[in-house]
């Protein structure tokens, strides 16, 4: 009997000592883009730093996804701790019932955490093709982004805008087919919408000689006067192989949110450790340099999470009324 008891004893501290860790730990979920992108890369960047930061008191799990359209409108259904990465004209659409969220809801719910890298969008041809300016499009077969992500409609959008719209053959499948589609010529290009340089087209380019084209200052503020969140960015000359001369292009601000049901420990955690490691982080993958706090009104109007008011409150940063 005594055996027996101590045994139990034994036991039973083994398995509260098993159980400490599960209790004290959080998981959150990471989610972002293709594995091929560049911001999935950042998620798996921002998920080490969280672990490391927190002595593994957080826990992250990083999920392919195919794009903002679909964190979005996963925001509105996932339980606890989501983290997910759009632009902040998707959830303005969402809230609206604009296409593609018509008819649903669970948007009130999102909440702001931090600034993301902008969104880089890119025109991309065969070097051969003799396709030099966007307008060259016409009558070719183009790629808009992948169906129904956040880069096909911004695509469609340019060339609307641009009086393209109905001259360019849009092929409607994934991006994820678009290099194969390049290489063997059933294409002319296609379009891609990730903070630059995306490890999409940065291995494409190792294989393929590719041009990115560009968009002129004159069809930047076309854009800029018809999207007030579009802004001018250029691709520097030599970010992808091949390219040797500076791609003047427009960029649209990205957040990264999650909803209520965050507790506001756990957000205030996750804004201090992106902070914390932020220019850590810019040693490794360069495009977190112009990555600011004081960026945060760049992301409209929807409200920060309340851990992550806390967080710019505390480092002193000025937060718009509209997001407090």
């Amino acid at each position: 009997m005594r055996r027996l008891v101590a045994r139990l004893a034994i036991a039973t501290a083994l398995a509260a000592v098993a159980a400490a860790p599960a209790i004290a730990q959080t998981r959150v979920t990471l989610k972002s883009a293709t594995a091929s992108s560049s911001y999935y890369v950042m998620m798996v960047q921002l998920g080490e730093v969280l672990r490391g930061e927190t002595k593994g008191q957080i826990q992250a799990t990083v999920e392919e996804s195919q794009g903002s359209v679909q964190n979005v409108k996963e925001a509105a259904k996932r339980p606890g701790n989501f983290v997910f990465t759009t632009p902040p004209s998707l959830i303005a659409s969402a809230r609206e019932g604009k296409k593609p969220f018509e008819g649903e809801t669970g948007y009130d719910d999102i909440r702001t955490l931090f600034v993301m890298p902008y969104v880089t969008v890119h025109f991309v041809v065969r070097e051969d093709s003799g396709v030099k300016q966007i307008a060259d499009l016409a009558g070719k077969d183009f790629i808009s982004g992948g169906r129904g992500t956040f880069c096909d409609g911004r695509t469609r959008t340019i060339f609307k805008l641009l009086g393209l719209e109905d001259k360019v053959n849009f092929v409607d499948v994934e991006l994820a087919s678009a290099d194969n589609a390049l290489k063997n010529r059933k294409i002319t290009g296609y379009a891609t919408c990730s903070s630059h340089p995306t490890p999409q087209l940065q291995e494409l380019a190792t294989t393929t000689a590719i041009r990115i084209l560009p968009i002129s200052a004159q069809q930047a503020e076309t854009l800029a006067k018809n999207d007030p969140s579009s802004s001018p960015i250029t691709i520097a000359k030599g970010t992808y192989k091949g390219v040797d001369v500076d791609v003047p292009t427009v960029g649209v601000p990205v957040g990264a949110y999650a909803t209520t049901r965050m507790d506001d420990a756990t957000a205030y955690a996750i804004v201090k450790a992106f902070w914390a490691k932020k220019d850590e982080m810019a040693k490794t993958n360069p495009w977190w340099a112009a990555v600011k706090p004081d960026l945060i009104g760049a992301l409209g109007n929807t409200k920060l999470h309340p851990g992550a008011l806390k967080y710019y409150k505390e480092a002193g940063v000025t937060v718009p009324a509209t997001m407090q």
